[in-house]
């Protein structure tokens, strides 16, 4: 039986320092949506990724999740001295993934797991964090600018793989300053808010 998932977000505000970044931000995500967050530099983008991830407490309002989440951001969290392919290692056996390949084959890494992951490029470790995230198996994928360092190639990609998850029943929000194709195609403007 399929985990069921849901993503609400009400009257939230986030603050750095003196700043305001938003406020009074609403949204519900169902199994199936997806959800595209853009805005200029410093609106908050990432902040809201973190605070819908628990990782971050909001200023102002309430975030209700319900179904295992997982985020991509600019932390990769692969061990930077062991090769690609025992870092990824590490972590499919702690979520217990037993079909690794399909996500390394997709993600075009086959060839890179003998390289330690300080050696990879930026495209290649931001692949490597999201073999990481197919294989964990969450319902719920907060993303951070998931396309920064991609070719064209691995950009179609990543969303024929958020196109299946969310046809899967799973829910994405993507914060992303870069054009996405997400099913649905709606989206959430985060406005420069001087408070």
């Amino acid at each position: 039986m399929m985990e069921p998932c849901r993503l609400a977000a009400s009257e939230l505000a986030c603050r750095r320092g003196d700043r305001v970044l938003f406020s009074s931000l609403s949204l519900t995500l169902e199994a199936g949506d997806a959800l595209q967050v853009t805005g200029a530099n410093g609106t908050g983008k990432s902040s809201l990724i973190r605070i819908l991830a628990g990782l971050m407490r909001a200023f102002a309002g309430a975030v209700e999740r319900t179904g295992s989440t997982a985020i991509v951001d600019e932390r990769l969290a692969l061990d930077e001295h062991l090769p690609l392919g025992r870092a990824l290692a590490f972590w499919q056996k702690l979520d217990g993934c037993t079909t690794p390949d399909a996500a390394l084959a997709t993600l075009q890494l086959d060839s890179l797991l003998e390289v330690p992951v300080r050696f990879l490029s930026t495209g290649q470790r931001k692949r490597a964090a999201l073999a990481r995230l197919l294989n964990g198996g969450r319902r719920i994928w907060l993303l951070d600018e998931p396309l920064n360092g991609l070719d064209d190639q691995a950009r179609s990609a990543v969303e024929a793989l958020l196109a299946l998850h969310c046809g899967g029943g799973g829910i994405a929000l993507v914060a992303s300053h870069q054009p996405i194709a997400l099913p649905g195609e709606q989206s959430l403007h985060l406005p420069d808010f001087a408070g």
